[in-house]
């Protein structure tokens, strides 16, 4: 029996109606661990309820939501009371959310959890292991997926804000079972190369399981150990992952991370004309206030008329150099007096004096030395008697 076809949306109206009458579908109870929640300005919770082996889309609008008595968290298990319908516009299927209650948090927070304390009872979080970021960056690794939204975020950030910072990108996966490894290994390898000054680790937004590469161990031992600052950068502001506790810094998105990492050109260039406007207006005042001192000092020697009082004391120079000279003049008359009357009383007292008066010097014609007894005198011994016009030498010839 031939059939005529439908419209897309006759189908899936179809399909909701079907569905809408189904009591079991009607009043479905569902247990599974909370995935992708976002709280809208509206009011309404969206939401994925998953397990080990499927997900589905949930939703819960403005007035079952503004019931709950708890804030629904991405990681808990929880059981959802509600319906299943089609939400016909996108033809998916999707649990319509009445009452949820808690069951507790789920797998992977828990292993979240151990880790997180385990690598903090092992110091890979404190603080006093972390590296600076430098201020002033020449080249920017970037580990991350080279096809997603992350990469171009901050290749567009950095090349707005300096275009003479290089890039260099190590491509990895961002989830999956390879991705810890290769990230660990881009981290490594730039270590290895030493050819960056700061190296960006992150993507973009997603569910826990999307971004749970960045909390196993093998990641966040890469980064501890890096000689190289690491800035993480993973989902939005609001998810938190093992790579940004154990990070140099943490950066709330991919974009964010650019702005951290690379200096503006513009802003610098702006500073830079700015200490150069200050430090003339700095010059200025100091010329100005230097001049201002010396305008001040040279109407106080104008008023102190130095040039008068140097007149007067070289003229008092003058004065005291010609008495000097006339008082050292008489003292060397008086000296020379003293002296000639000194010179002739030596004289007068001279032995050639006394010789004259007829007195003679014996002396040891040998030694030559004074004799002063007779007891010095013996026969035969040659003497010299000085006269005092003079000498003699004679012989002893007795007693």
């Amino acid at each position: 029996m031939a059939k005529e076809p439908i419209s897309v949306s006759k189908l899936n109206e179809y399909i909701a109606n079907l569905m809408d009458t189904d009591d079991f579908l009607k009043s479905a109870m569902v247990m599974g661990e909370v995935s992708n929640f976002k709280r809208h300005s509206s009011g309404h919770l969206y939401f994925s309820l998953k397990d080990q082996g499927a997900i589905i889309r949930c939703v819960m609008f403005r007035g079952y939501a503004s019931k709950m008595e708890f804030d629904l968290e991405n990681g808990e298990s929880v059981i959802v009371r509600g319906s299943v319908s089609v939400y016909q516009r996108d033809g998916q299927y999707q649990l319509y959310a009445k009452k949820i209650e808690k069951q507790g948090r789920g797998q992977l927070y828990e292993r979240f959890e151990q880790l997180k304390k385990k690598l903090s009872d092992q110091g890979l979080f404190d603080q006093d292991a972390k590296l600076e970021i430098p201020k002033f960056v020449k080249t920017v690794g970037v580990v991350t997926s080279e096809t997603g939204a992350a990469v171009r975020d901050i290749i567009n950030v950095i090349s707005r804000r300096n275009d003479s910072v290089k890039i260099v990108i190590f491509p990895t996966a961002v989830q999956g079972v390879e991705a810890p490894l290769q990230i660990a290994n881009g981290i490594d390898m730039f270590n290895k190369h030493n050819n960056v000054d700061v190296i960006i680790v992150g993507r973009g937004g997603g569910s826990i399981e999307e971004l749970w590469a960045f909390n196993e161990e093998v990641v966040a031992n890469s980064i501890f150990n890096s000689k190289i600052p690491v800035i993480s950068a993973v989902g939005h502001e609001t998810d938190f992952t093992i790579s940004d506790f154990v990070a140099d810094m943490r950066a709330p998105t991919p974009s964010a991370a650019a702005e951290l990492a690379v200096f503006s050109k513009d802003t610098v260039i702006q500073y830079l004309d700015n200490a150069l406007i200050r430090m003339d207006v700095s010059v200025q005042r100091m010329i100005n206030s230097l001049m201002s001192d010396v305008e001040h000092f040279d109407q106080r020697l104008e008023r102190a008329k130095p040039s008068e009082k140097l007149e007067s004391l070289i003229a008092q120079v003058i004065d005291f150099e010609r008495r000097l000279d006339g008082h050292v003049q008489s003292r060397l008359e008086k000296e020379r007096i003293t002296l000639k009357s000194n010179a002739m009383r030596l004289y007068a007292l001279g032995p050639m004096q006394v010789l004259k008066r007829g007195y003679t010097i014996t002396k040891d014609a040998r030694s030559n030395k004074i004799v002063k007894s007779v007891a010095e005198v013996s026969i035969g011994q040659k003497l010299s008697i000085m006269y005092h016009d003079g000498e003699r030498e004679v012989i002893v010839n007795n007693d």
